[in-house]
């Protein structure tokens, strides 16, 4: 019984690179994202 819950885990990772995916289409995001990284320095 181990198939279900490594294809929930399968999923649950896919379904996380593609929400990362959507984030890195939008500019804003990206600004934002290099705003933050910079403030660090």
């Amino acid at each position: 019984m181990k198939l279900p819950s490594r294809l929930l885990g399968y999923s649950a990772a896919l379904l996380a690179l593609l929400a990362v995916f959507a984030l890195y289409t939008r500019p804003d995001f990206l600004v934002t994202l290099a705003n933050q990284v910079w403030a660090c320095f």
